[in-house]
């Protein structure tokens, strides 16, 4: 019988892993112990939760290491933020998340800094409602009078957002005529506030436009306007299993799996050994 694309990937990724990561580990003798030892949580921020959300479930098939998985911004004030999760004693094993923010998490004593390693860049792209018209941001003039004729305006509290609202808008020297329309988004994605109507045009990382439904993705804003962002991971210090969170973030960082990274959005930041 002829096996579906859904089966050819899922063993082809399989056997990525054990050409990556070598055999999985021995069953230990205690079931407790076992159940205790092979779990890794992770909290991921949007940009690149779609790529994980690929990939988790592969390693932890091939490996029978559980993923607990969460998702934060990297930054913002929102309550399932990273950094408000961890300032209210939440705890994991790695961190996936802006550069610059896991970076301050090092500095602070959060992350082990040792272990950190960048996955994927990131760039902004935006978002309209499922079959509205999409409007031209080819251009930094183009951009601009899109922003200026738009309705509403959505941008992320995260990295992205916090980069369009303080220092590209002001920059174009339209902030304060767009501002009154604008609206930051805190607890959700910003193309599903889009899609659901309550503003005409959104802007994230792109990676976290394209697995929502109900919206159409533009295209990147002009590359001259740009604002890369690196999506990297590290092992908190209070990591409760910090071997096999290294093992997942080298098969994050493989080159085995950066097609199905960048088939997320993203441009795969590959870790040669």
């Amino acid at each position: 019988m002829r096996k579906s694309p859904t089966y050819a990937l899922g063993t082809m990724a399989l056997l990525i892993v054990w050409a990556c990561q070598g055999p999985p580990p021995e069953p230990l003798e205690s079931s407790e112990v076992l159940k205790e030892s092979r779990q890794i949580k992770v909290i991921t921020s949007g940009g690149f939760s779609a790529a994980f959300n690929i990939l988790g479930p592969i390693f932890a098939q091939a490996t029978g290491i559980e993923l607990i998985t969460e998702y934060g911004s990297s930054l913002g004030g929102g309550p399932e933020s990273i950094p408000v999760r961890l300032a209210r004693g939440e705890t994991a094993d790695i961190l996936i998340m802006n550069r610059p923010p896991l970076d301050e998490l090092a500095d602070s004593g959060n992350i082990r800094p040792e272990t950190r390693v960048d996955l994927a860049r990131s760039i902004i792209g935006m978002a309209v409602r499922s079959g509205a018209l999409k409007p031209d941001i080819s251009t930094t003039e183009a951009f601009s009078r899109t922003l200026r004729a738009a309705d509403s305006i959505g941008y992320s509290a995260s990295v992205s957002g916090t980069y369009l609202s303080t220092e590209l808008f002001p920059r174009l020297g339209i902030w304060e005529e767009i501002q009154s329309k604008t609206q930051r988004v805190e607890t959700e994605r910003v193309a599903s506030v889009v899609a659901r109507g309550e503003v005409e045009i959104g802007f994230q990382a792109i990676s976290a436009i394209l697995p929502i439904e109900g919206a159409d993705f533009v295209g990147p804003i002009p590359d001259e306007l740009q604002e890369i962002s690196m999506f990297s991971a590290g092992i908190m210090e209070q990591a409760t299993n910090p071997e096999d969170a290294r093992r997942l973030i080298t098969f994050l960082s493989s080159e085995a799996v950066a097609s199905i990274i960048e088939s997320t959005g993203l441009v795969p930041e590959v870790v040669v050994e």
